[in-house]
């Protein structure tokens, strides 16, 4: 699957996705432990990639007080995150990652948080040097992906659970396989942590630290938190 297509694959899957990542051990509590890297960076928050909102969420529950522009490629999947019951400082966006400025989103912010987004982007360095422009300068980036290490445990877990779990439950509950194939080959293609983190700084980003999540998952999804410096 081409990446330009990810945004309508999603829409397919918007309806079971909920359901689909809640069945996966520490998802929510990994992605809380993730936006906890915006607490106390300012109170304009910047959710890119939100998807069905649990970003959002989890953005929340670490600055409540914050207003939070939360954005999405997939209307699927930002129709599932609207249906939600949120405060009025939460405004959610249809725009790619790359099209932000034209959707109206405008910077400075204080943080922007990216779960699971980058490695589904057709240009990862393109969008990361546009985010790192939204940023006010001391400005904080937390990117929170999949991101093998290069040992082979890793990868044999990846491969082990996507085969015999996210796939076969990808294709009852959302009724077609297709996202969750894609999503174990782009896992596997797609950055080890500390290409990642080179990639960030060639970015223009500072201060880059990788942090591992617990789990299933160790060695599978990293957080990354970066800083812009101007």
């Amino acid at each position: 699957m081409p990446r330009r297509d990810v945004p309508a694959a999603f829409d397919r899957a918007a309806g079971a996705y909920d359901r689909l990542v809640g069945l996966n051990p520490g998802y929510h509590a990994h992605l809380r432990r993730a936006a906890a890297g915006v607490r106390g960076a300012g109170p304009r928050l910047l959710d890119a990639g939100c998807g069905t909102g649990a970003s959002t969420a989890a953005l929340l529950a670490a600055a409540p007080e914050a207003r939070i522009v939360a954005a999405d490629a997939s209307a699927g999947m930002l129709g599932v995150a609207r249906a939600k019951t949120w405060p009025g400082t939460v405004e959610f966006v249809h725009a790619r990652a790359e099209e932000l400025a034209s959707a109206g989103v405008r910077g400075p912010f204080d943080a922007v948080f990216a779960a699971y987004l980058v490695r589904n982007l057709p240009d990862p360095d393109v969008v990361l040097r546009s985010l790192r422009e939204l940023l006010r300068p001391g400005g904080v980036l937390v990117v929170h992906d999949y991101s093998l290490d290069a040992s082979p445990p890793a990868r044999l877990v990846w491969h082990a659970v996507c085969w015999s779990v996210i796939i076969p439950a990808g294709r009852l509950l959302a009724g077609d396989a297709r996202l969750y194939r894609y999503l174990w080959r782009s896992v596997r293609r797609f950055d080890s942590p500390p290409r990642f983190a080179g990639r960030l700084r060639h970015c223009g980003f500072t201060d880059v630290r990788c942090e591992r999540v617990s789990g299933w998952q160790r060695g599978i999804v990293h957080t990354f938190l970066a800083r812009r410096e101007d």
